[in-house]
């Protein structure tokens, strides 16, 4: 009845992929992001699961699954029980059981099985999104089934991929922890949101996680795979206060997926620049010896907070919006001249901005 599916792993698995925590009781959370764009409706779905302290017994002991939905709009489920709990060390691969009459170890399902069994909870793969949660206040509801298809992970294709924090991610230095788990790829399925049923096909993908024991102070992010006229086009952005051993430092990178090659600036190889205000407008530049990138994501709605775990459990410190507006610019830099190899618009970004204090916009230099 109940079976291992075989597309956990993935060609394109980055680093990272798999769940991290080591059985300790220390302090500790990890959280995924799965998102789908619609184009042609403009429309987004994000899907946030996380975990605290999976050593159980703790105040902040428990699991969350989150979804930001058309127009911005924002439902939440928690899952206290941990040990209905499950993810994989190898692959991305996770879940968490609500209400089931399943009286075993949870685990993975075929989704046949999984609908039929769990009445309440998720599953997730490198290949797969599935899950239903209610609100049992406001009756609101969200049921989804849909496939993925990776096409890009973090570096180029058909190479090793990328630790999106560089080697350094895989010591317990930095944290909390970021990978990107794929940059790009394709969605085919269903999202029946409160009763309207969204069905797609070759839909744009993406997803990421972050993990650790200690939590950032303030951050921003930007995040689209969904331009005008470019198929083949990613792009994600942050940067944060995190602490690295006794000290803060503040931190920001820019990957950029075209056409088949990875634009990569980070603080090890670029110059990185952010002009980022507390809501509204998002501003940032990189440059290495090669390259020269230049963005900016704006918004004229007022976002939608969102839930994150932090050292005091999971709480409304983050802001985001689905529908953001980027002008995204790429150059090619020569001797005393440079070349636009690529300008690129989306109005289907993501853009965050969380933690704080947030009393004026935030700065590199």
């Amino acid at each position: 009845m109940l079976s291992i599916s075989k597309d956990l792993f993935q060609l394109t698995q980055t680093p990272h992929s798999g769940y991290h925590w080591d059985g300790s009781s220390r302090r500790f959370f990890e959280g995924w992001y799965y998102r789908v764009t619609l184009p042609q409706i403009g429309q987004t779905f994000a899907f946030m699961y996380s975990i605290e302290d999976p050593i159980g017994g703790k105040s902040h002991s428990g699991g969350a699954s989150q979804i930001l939905g058309p127009n911005d709009e924002y439902l939440c489920r928690t899952f206290p029980d941990v040990s209905k709990f499950w993810a994989r060390h190898d692959a991305l691969a996770l879940g968490h059981w609500g209400k089931t009459n399943l009286h075993i170890q949870p685990l993975y399902l075929l989704p046949k099985e999984f609908e039929h069994y769990v009445q309440q909870g998720y599953q997730a793969t490198a290949t797969l999104n599935q899950g239903f949660i209610q609100d049992p206040a406001s009756g609101q509801f969200c049921r989804w089934q849909y496939k993925i298809q990776p096409l890009l992970g973090w570096g180029n294709q058909r190479s090793i991929q990328q630790s999106t924090a560089g080697w350094l991610s895989f010591l317990q230095i930095f944290e909390p922890g970021w990978q990107i788990l794929m940059a790009h790829g394709l969605a085919s399925g269903w999202i029946d949101w409160n009763g309207k049923i969204y069905e797609f096909t070759n839909a744009p993908a993406y997803s990421e996680k972050n993990w650790g024991g200690a939590f950032p102070q303030k951050w921003f992010w930007v995040n689209c795979n969904s331009f005008e006229g470019e198929s083949d086009l990613a792009l994600t952005a942050g940067g944060g206060r995190r602490g690295v051993l006794w000290w803060m430092e503040s931190v920001a990178m820019i990957g950029l997926h075209y056409r088949g090659k990875f634009y990569e600036f980070v603080p090890w190889n670029s110059i990185v620049n952010w002009d980022i205000q507390p809501w509204g407008t998002w501003k940032m530049q990189a440059r290495n010896e090669e390259y020269e990138v230049n963005l900016i994501g704006t918004t004229d709605l007022s976002g939608t907070p969102l839930r994150a775990p932090t050292e005091n459990g999971l709480v409304f410190c983050c802001r985001d919006t689905m529908q953001g507006q980027l002008n995204l610019e790429l150059r090619e830099l020569g001797r005393g001249k440079s070349k636009i190899i690529l300008k690129a618009h989306s109005f289907l970004c993501g853009l965050e901005t969380g933690g704080g204090p947030w009393e004026s916009s935030w700065q590199s230099h």
